[in-house]
């Protein structure tokens, strides 16, 4: 889902695969194994020896063990390392993809490997609320271990989300820091919503932190972090360098004087929420068809056997949608929060 993303924008990508398996995990089984971390270390080593490391952005997200975690971490400290003296000219956005429908599925090792290596990051993409088939979303578990582990704030609503981020600003000085999908629910009989909330530190620690709502789609996706991700690398370097002098600033922090809403980091979130609704949107309406498809056909199947048939029928579809890529239209706008 990320490198084809990223490809389709025009990026030159270099994937270092942490897992090699027959299917997402959204149909609630796979074959295939988890890439060790030497193998990943060996990779990365192979494009050094052929002077391949020359890359100018990182996206790292499912990393399966503690290992695996620190092997990535000193692959990207070695390239911030190598662009200390060109401001601007390395970003690494880290996405700590631990868990799904409330439990682990990595080692419990890896929360405090990610604890020991968030500060070095760029931006972080921690964790998302995520909806069950017909059911509202709820919060992940995991993610209320993450921010509590790192901020120590226990999160319980939107009060405290911004306590949590103003701590990990403060806290480990993380430049840019977006949360996805938290449920926003206007009252009984309101249209449910989702919304992204996001900051970029001041020069004093501080927080300038915007949201942007948008409808939620009455169906279950998988792959759509990676999307989010993969999205926001091309549209924040995009963002970045449209914006006079901040692509030779560290981490691309703008001026304390520009606004939440104003923000690099707020531009490209609308522009990647626009060409994600336009993807999913289209997802799910062929996926109705395929699912009205079936039900007509009357014939019975176990509970197993319907997960994995809706899976299949709304799988995200990238390929055929890339106008939705290319060309957002944008709806949805920043708020200060």
């Amino acid at each position: 889902m990320a490198g084809f993303v990223m490809q389709s924008l025009g990026c030159e990508v270099a994937a270092l695969n942490t897992v090699n398996f027959s299917n997402h995990l959204g149909y609630g089984q796979a074959k295939g194994r988890k890439t060790p971390a030497s193998e990943v270390t060996d990779m990365y080593q192979g494009l050094k020896d052929s002077h391949l490391d020359d890359f100018n952005m990182m996206l790292s997200g499912y990393l399966p063990g503690a290992e695996v975690v620190e092997a990535v971490a000193i692959m990207a400290r070695e390239l911030k390392y190598k662009a200390t003296m060109k401001p601007g000219s390395f970003f690494w956005i880290l996405d700590p993809v631990m868990g799904d429908n409330g439990r682990l599925y990595v080692a419990e090792d890896v929360v405090p490997a990610y604890k020991n290596m968030i500060k070095d990051a760029d931006l972080i993409l921690p964790n998302q609320f995520e909806a069950e088939y017909g059911r509202y979303p709820y919060l992940r578990v995991i993610l209320l271990t993450f921010y509590r582990t790192l901020s120590g704030v226990k999160i319980t609503d939107m009060d405290s989300l911004k306590q949590a981020i103003t701590t990990l600003h403060e806290t480990y000085r993380i430049p840019h820091i977006i949360v996805t999908s938290i449920p926003s629910l206007a009252g009984p009989g309101a249209e449910p919503s989702l919304s992204v909330v996001g900051s970029t530190i001041t020069s004093n620690g501080k927080p300038r932190i915007f949201g942007i709502k948008v409808p939620q789609l009455d169906c279950f996706f998988s792959g759509t972090g990676d999307m989010f991700a993969a999205l926001m690398l091309v549209r924040l370097r995009e963002a970045a360098y449209n914006t006079e002098g901040l692509s030779e600033t560290d981490s691309w922090v703008s001026a304390d004087e520009v606004e939440a809403v104003d923000l690099p980091l707020a531009c490209a979130a609308e522009k990647v929420l626009a060409s994600m609704q336009g993807v999913l949107a289209r997802t799910k309406a062929k996926g109705d068809l395929e699912m009205e498809k079936f039900y007509a056909k009357d014939v019975e199947v176990d509970e197993k056997e319907l997960r994995l048939i809706k899976s299949k029928a709304y799988e995200v579809r990238m390929v055929r949608n890339l106008d939705c890529l290319m060309n957002p239209e944008i709806t949805y706008k920043a708020e200060t929060v």
